[in-house]
């Protein structure tokens, strides 16, 4: 029989244990042609830690050893890595333990010594297939669950369930857990603070200290005094020592809001705090370290700032490991509404009103409006409302209050808009449907094909051959089709793209050049 132990697209790595070299010999003569990666230990101490530091599929052990029987090895992987497939090989003598460590569930199955060479490599060749539906599986519970985090309303402090938010959501999941810094971007008043606090709330850091510092509320010559903090009589006015934020947020996380407001000389200092984990206080000369995880936010173009002179390009790279753009309220399709409703709840408690919702217009109102000022505007509107109100349904002209609107541009926003579309949460419950139907040995190959026609809104003709089309075209022609039905919002159109709004706003650019 041929020793083709893998056919499948990875290569998978067999522990062999056994304390005599001439068996570990023989199972090393039988599977030498195969393609699994094949280890061979004589001691089950050493074969114990090679698991604990190396990735393992499958591990086939002797029953009878000195050092260590091969059923307490067996028994602590299970313990301690259940997902290996686990093989005893033994002797008939030793049956009867085996078949009672199978009924425990400490191991799979065993060989038989002495084997038959096919039989051997049969039981492998099971034994992979076995291991190849433990990772199958593993990967779509994955993806239901990363696909489950695309249809929620509430992330954290956040409220909302537009496209344009999940992928934020997504993104700070992913980048949470890491070290390195983020620099986040988006108009006044869409959240970028949140994005600061649950990146640290979800990182390995989240009970050290979470500072906050904005740029620009500071005075520039106080600034460098607030981050690194003074020694007594440092400058006119220092009466005593002062504590930086720094030292505040040291093994924590630091945001730094608004740091294009930042002086440039002092922006050189931050880069050097930022590379070495060292500064001095003002005024002195000693040095100190700390560790800090850095997340920076600005509420303009960083490029255009870096061009205009009023921030560092070497500083803005090394900030901007990771991305997150935050998209402005308008972006955001129904969203406004969630907030608004959240934001109402809110202070109805807060003022002890008894107002349960909004009218029909005032919910046109919120929906049809541009929000200039976002999500810190909407909820000043909405906190106004409730002060306003004394209905259980807030009307627009109360919610006009903050808006300032004329009366023709109230009686142009209060109409109704169009239907929210389903399109999205359809094709979100097809792909979970997909992900099921693979675990569960259904045709998959039909779900795609129904999620994909449910997304773009026609039905897959299987018979139908196309001519190949260039990957420019097809680019192209995703990209336009993606911006049309979107109403041509870029940044949603972006966001089920799964790109960034720069990214299409290049594109284009090149196509009209």
């Amino acid at each position: 029989m041929e020793a083709n132990i893998v056919a499948r697209s990875r290569q998978y790595s067999i522990l062999f244990v056994d304390d005599e070299q001439s068996i570990l010999k023989a199972i090393e003569r039988v599977t030498f042609e195969s393609e699994a990666n094949c280890l061979f230990f004589n001691s089950p101490l050493q074969a114990l830690d090679y698991i604990r530091e190396n990735p393992v599929d499958i591990l086939v052990s002797d029953i009878n050893m000195p050092e260590m029987s091969g059923i307490e090895l067996l028994a602590q992987v299970a313990e301690e890595y259940p997902e290996i497939i686990r093989m005893a090989l033994s002797g008939m003598s030793e049956k009867d333990t085996v078949l009672d460590a199978i009924n425990q569930g400490r191991i799979w199955g065993f060989i038989t010594k002495p084997w038959d060479n096919d039989q051997l490599l049969n039981s492998l060749e099971q034994a992979v297939y076995l291991r190849s539906l433990i990772l199958e599986r593993l990967m779509l519970q994955r993806s239901v669950s990363q696909l489950s985090c695309l249809n929620q309303e509430q992330f954290d402090d956040f409220i909302g369930d537009s496209l344009a938010m999940q992928c934020v959501y997504q993104l700070i999941s992913k980048a949470a857990p890491s070290e390195a810094s983020v620099f986040v971007t988006g108009e006044s008043g869409t959240g970028k603070e949140l994005v600061a606090a649950a990146l640290h709330k979800h990182s390995k850091r989240k009970d050290k200290p979470f500072v906050t510092l904005n740029c620009a509320a500071i005075p520039s010559e106080l600034l460098e005094s607030e981050i690194f903090g003074h020694v007594k009589g440092a400058f006119s006015g220092a009466h005593k020592e002062h504590e930086g934020l720094a030292s505040k947020a040291d093994g924590g996380t630091f945001f730094l809001d608004e740091i294009s407001e930042m002086d440039m000389s002092l922006q050189s200092k931050l880069l050097r705090f930022i590379q070495t984990g060292r500064y001095s206080k003002v005024g002195s000369s000693q040095e100190e370290t700390v560790n800090i995880r850095f997340v920076s936010a600005c509420n303009r173009d960083p490029l255009a700032a870096i061009e205009n002179g009023i921030l560092r390009e070497d500083l803005y790279y090394r900030l901007n490991v990771i991305a997150v753009d935050m998209p402005a309220l308008r972006e955001r399709e129904w969203d406004a509404l969630l907030l608004a409703n959240h934001f109402l709840q809110l202070f109805a408690q807060k003022e002890d009103k008894l107002i349960i919702g909004f009218d029909e217009k005032s919910e046109a109102l919120i929906s049809n409006y541009h929000w200039p000022g976002n999500v810190r505007q909407l909820e000043n509107a909405v906190y106004s409302a409730v002060i306003l109100s004394s209905e259980q349904l807030i009307n627009s002209t109360e919610l006009n209050n903050s808006l300032k609107l004329s009366t023709d541009q109230l009686a142009q926003l209060i109409k109704p808009k169009k239907i929210r579309s389903k399109s999205y949460s359809t094709a979100f419950e097809s792909a979970k449907t997909l992900a099921v139907s693979q675990v569960q040995g259904e045709a998959g190959e039909a779900v795609m094909e129904q999620a994909a026609s449910q997304q773009h809104g026609y039905v897959a003709d299987s018979s139908a051959v196309l001519c190949p089309i260039p990957l420019s075209q097809v680019e192209r022609k995703a990209v336009e089709d993606a911006i049309k039905y979107c109403d041509q919002n870029v940044a949603k159109a972006a966001a089920m793209l799964e790109v960034s709004p720069s990214t299409l706003y290049r594109k284009m650019q090149q196509w009209q050049d």
